[in-house]
């Protein structure tokens, strides 16, 4: 232990990381940028903060603040010591609905504010985009504004008094009239006035540099707002009196339609003089689906607020009337806003790739200029983007004239790092010369500072330094941001991952088979570090049951970036890091469609599984769970069920097969059904088969087989019933008519004869524990089996959600060079896909029940659940399904050391959501992991659909 370390320990409450984990999990915020600290210091309270301070002091050891990482200028990286405030000074003092004020901690994320202001009709006007991760800390270092800042300003504009400890210890409670100004600053603004009221460009979006004209006497000499957007430089914030506004009674957002994002930037500042909440921009290559906008090419998205529905929806009509569109929506549904904002929200982390899926970056990622100015300004900036031969989107707050853009940097190279150089000094002078600011949101931090010479002239700069110095002579606190800053294509975070592909099992088609670039996917946005799982969304419950930063998506993502460099992580896919870290991922997939940038960690972990266990001995949950369609299907050819379900009710026998099997201790063993659903299905009475009917495929995957027979018999009723034509795969390779209709026919393989009948099988839960190998063969061989299939037009319907998501995603994906893999997946359809497109007339039986219940996280977040819900509302099943994630997870919840987790995510929602059913409630779970978790920990009985609907078709029969 490093006597730094030894001293921190000794010195503070709270956690202190060291460790590589702890360390790489804080290299890189949400910039370009890559810094390795010394440590991470989670303090307790402010004399933790006073202590770390001491300590580095002594050493000469940097100081960097960190709330949720989702700077974007590289502000919240550092070599030094980490301070982590998420941990345990994230917390609401107090709040004042009569003063209209509240007390936070600087780890305080913004929407747990938002949440206890709401209910006095209280509201803090700044609203980042990342509102649901980004902490007051964060916002008041780097001054955030967000959507509404047209109406309530920025952080600095709702800051009433700031606790902050200075770079030499000093405790200093910051606000108007020189209140709690460090000694010396004073006299440095008392001899530059002149300067001061002259230098500063007038707009609204103006976060470059420090605000020392807010220490002007005509300003109140507020030493509270000038410390505002100081990006931890000057002090460290250990609680703060912020203001609140009061939240109009009710909303209406109005999107506008224009042609393009030129005409909407024109049209943007004539809007503000109607008092608009927001006037938000956004084009049309940020988004994947305009199916909720109204026609154009670009959207301006305008918020009106007041006393009434119908007068904030007069509002927004009268600014639609106003303004010269192509097309227009106004919409006063809460739900309905959420839904076009989220469009907004998640164009941070859509703009990270172009339309045709190469990357882009920030960098110039906020920059504003005067509102009046913006259409000639961003003119400007496309022929400054042409010229370069570089793309990129703008979007952002169109009326204050900040822009958000990416750029396709090449990051990756000398020559490319060259011009990201001479494309960042010519842009600079362009924001300059339409009297902008390089900065309008996140801060310069190491991407802007190096250039604030030319916004402000070097006398002003010089002017910083002389600041600085009186607040932290020892220059310890965030050294290398806005003053002597570092140069801004130094510590680029890219150029220590490899510069050749790695070799990897998936095709990983989306990221040009290399896995460098998925990993390098993840941004830092951090939208899977929330706190709860707003709406369907399932992105990511190991992080809410934890809390801990490594098990998020990012965390993980970091830590593969981490092994990729080879730094920190020196063991490549032996680390245990990773490994660890990786653990208590569920392999949901919901980071697939949840991540903005689509981060597809359930596919990275199974490709590190595969790495990590190669030539080496696996975790017996990996035989006993990863191999379980080979021991049901052995126990269905001995005709054995029975005895191995009699055995697991006896205790000493089901704890020895736990206990060998890596099964956590609290879990039930499920029943092996005494009859497989493939023998029902050879031994059933046949109904007479139609001819007019299409014929579709029903996949007996291992779950509906072995388990859950009664899940298949429901479906054949239901098809049959709605007039299809029901078959099985081919279960051995030999030419022959199957019986279940035309053209469908199968090989012949003499070792299949020997063998016996083989099954089809997607592979699930080989890929799920890494068993990359023997999921390709199995994958052939089913491949082989379906080969005759492929060349039908029948559908392939598929039960099981996981399966399903398996074989449209992993298959393709893990068989990357046979083009039958490609052929299966798109014919892959779910059970109410299947319906809805090849029995478009049948009508399910109208129940008229309610229903709960929870969206199998795969369907969420490969197949969809639209077809679903269109099915449950013909048969008159009313209710929406909860989102998160059962918990269960397959083989997760099953494993050893994962019980605990599993409850907590059952517990998010799901758990509660049944519960609470009313008398009737039908409990829908297609998973059968869904149906496990809820018979388990909560004693109910889950259904597929299919069996709902075939009590109806058994009823009408």
């Amino acid at each position: 232990m490093s006597e730094l370390e030894a001293e921190l320990r000794k010195a503070v409450r709270g956690e202190v990381g060291f460790d590589v984990t702890s360390r790489a999990l804080t290299t890189m915020d949400a910039s370009n940028y890559r810094r390795v600290p010394l440590g991470v210091v989670a303090p307790h309270d402010a004399d933790d903060v006073a202590a770390v301070l001491e300590v580095c002091r002594d050493h000469m050891v940097p100081v960097v603040a960190r709330g949720g990482g989702t700077s974007i200028a590289g502000q919240a990286t550092g070599t030094g010591i980490v301070l982590d405030f998420t941990r345990h000074m994230n917390g609401l003092v107090s709040l004042d609905p009569d003063t209209r004020t509240a007390v936070v901690q600087p780890g305080l994320v913004l929407d747990r504010l938002q949440e206890a202001a709401a209910p006095h009709g209280l509201h803090f006007g700044p609203d980042p985009s990342t509102h649901s991760r980004c902490t007051l800390g964060g916002m008041i270092g780097n001054n955030s504004c967000g959507s509404h800042s047209v109406a309530w300003g920025t952080t600095a504009d709702s800051v009433r008094e700031l606790d902050v400890i200075s770079g030499r210890g000093e405790r200093l409670r910051l606000g108007q009239e020189w209140a709690g100004a460090p000694q010396g600053l004073r006299e440095v603004v008392d001899g530059e006035l002149a300067r001061l009221r002259t230098g500063f460009p007038e707009l609204p979006r103006r976060i470059s540099g420090y605000a020392l004209d807010a220490l002007l006497p005509e300003n109140g000499a507020d030493v509270a707002r000038s410390f505002c957007g100081s990006e931890g430089t000057l002090g460290i914030v250990t609680e703060a009196v912020v203001r609140l506004v009061e939240a109009p009674r009710a909303r209406a957002l109005a999107v506008l339609g224009y042609g393009d994002e030129g005409a909407a930037a024109e049209a943007a500042a004539g809007l503000l003089p109607f008092g608009p909440l927001t006037v938000e921009g956004m084009a049309a290559d940020l988004v994947p689906s305009m199916e909720l906008l109204p026609r154009g090419g670009a959207w301006l998205f305008v918020e009106t607020g007041g006393e009434t529905e119908a007068e904030a929806r007069a509002r927004a009509e009268a600014i639609v009337r106003a303004a010269d569109v192509v097309g227009s929506t106004v919409v006063t549904d809460p739900g309905g806003q959420r839904a076009l904002w989220r469009i907004r929200e998640d164009a941070s982390g859509t703009a990270t790739r172009m339309p045709d899926g190469s990357e882009a970056w920030p960098g110039w990622e906020d920059c504003a200029v005067p509102p009046q100015r913006l259409g000639a300004y961003l003119r400007d900036f496309r022929a400054l983007l042409t010229a370069h031969g570089l793309r990129g989107t703008p979007y952002g707050h169109f009326g204050d004239g900040c822009i958000h853009v990416r750029i396709d940097f090449d990051l990756l190279t000398g020559p490319g790092v060259a011009a990201f150089r001479r494309f960042s000094e010519e842009l600079a002078e362009v924001v300059v010369a339409h009297g902008g600011s390089l900065s309008g949101e996140h801060g310069d931090g190491q991407a802007r500072a190096e250039l604030l010479p030319k916004m402000y002239g070097h006398d002003m700069v010089r002017l910083f330094e002389r600041a600085k110095a009186v607040w932290d002579p020892d220059d310890l606190l965030n050294p290398g941001m806005l003053v002597r800053p570092a140069p801004l294509d130094a510590n680029l975070r890219f150029s220590v991952l490899p510069r050749e592909p790695v070799d990897v099992a998936f095709g990983y088609p989306a990221d040009g088979g290399d896995f460098s670039a998925a990993v390098r996917r993840c941004v830092g946005v951090a939208k899977c570090r929330t706190t709860s799982a707003a709406g369907p969304a399932v992105m990511c419950p190991s992080f809410r049951a934890t809390g801990e930063e490594e098990h998020s998506t990012r965390g993980r993502a970091r830590l593969l970036h981490e092994m990729l460099a080879g730094e920190l992580v020196t063991d490549g896919w032996r680390s245990t890091e990773v490994r660890d870290a990786l653990d208590l991922c569920l392999a949901c997939k919901g980071c697939r469609s949840d991540c903005p940038v689509e981060v597809d960690m359930a596919t990275y972990k199974a490709e590190f599984l595969h790495h990590h266990y190669e030539s080496r001995r696996r975790p017996a949950a990996h035989h006993s769970m990863g191999r379980l369609p080979q021991w049901l299907r052995l126990v269905a050819r001995t005709r054995t069920a029975p005895l191995v379900n009699a055995l697991a009710a006896v205790p000493p026998f089901a704890w020895a097969a736990k206990r060998l099997g890596g099964i956590a201790p609290e879990r039930d063993i499920p029943r092996l059904a005494a009859r497989t659903f493939s023998r029902w299905w050879e031994r059933r009475e046949k109904a007479p088969v139609g001819t007019g009917g299409d014929l579709v495929l029903l996949w007996p995957d291992t779950f509906t087989e072995h388990l859950s027979p009664s899940v298949g018999q429901a479906a054949v009723r239901v098809l049959e019933a709605a007039g299809l034509r029901v078959a099985l795969p081919p279960t051995v390779r030999w030419r022959t008519p199957s019986g279940g209709g035309e053209g469908v026919t199968v090989a012949m393989d003499p070792v299949s004869l020997l063998r016996g009948r083989e099954r089809v099988c997607c592979g699930l839960t080989y890929v799920s524990t890494g068993q990359l190998d023997r999921a390709r063969a199995v994958l052939r061989r089913t491949l082989d089996l379906m080969e005759p299939v492929l060349g039908t037009a029948a559908p392939v319907v598929v039960l099981e959600p996981s399966c399903a998501a398996a074989l449209r995603s992993d298959l393709p994906e893990l068989l990357h060079d046979d083009p039958r893999a490609r052929r299966l997946a798109d014919r892959v359809l779910t059970f109410a896909e299947a319906l809805e497109r090849h029995a478009p007339d049948w009508t399910p039986l109208h129940v008229e029940r309610p229903v709960v219940g929870q969206t199998h996280c795969h369907q969420h977040a490969v197949l969809g659940d639209a077809p679903d819900r269109r099915l449950r509302e013909a048969a008159g099943l009313a209710g929406e399904l909860s989102g998160g994630c059962c918990g269960l997870a397959g083989n997760f919840g099953f494993e050893k050391g994962h019980y605990e987790v599993s409850v907590a995510c059952a517990e998010e929602q799901v758990l509660p959501a049944v519960r609470g059913a009313g008398e009737g409630a039908v409990v829908l779970a297609d998973g059968f992991s869904c149906r496990t978790q809820l018979e388990q920990l909560a004693g109910v009985r889950g259904r597929h659909l299919a069996e709902v609907l075939a009590e109806g078709v058994e009823a009408s029969g």
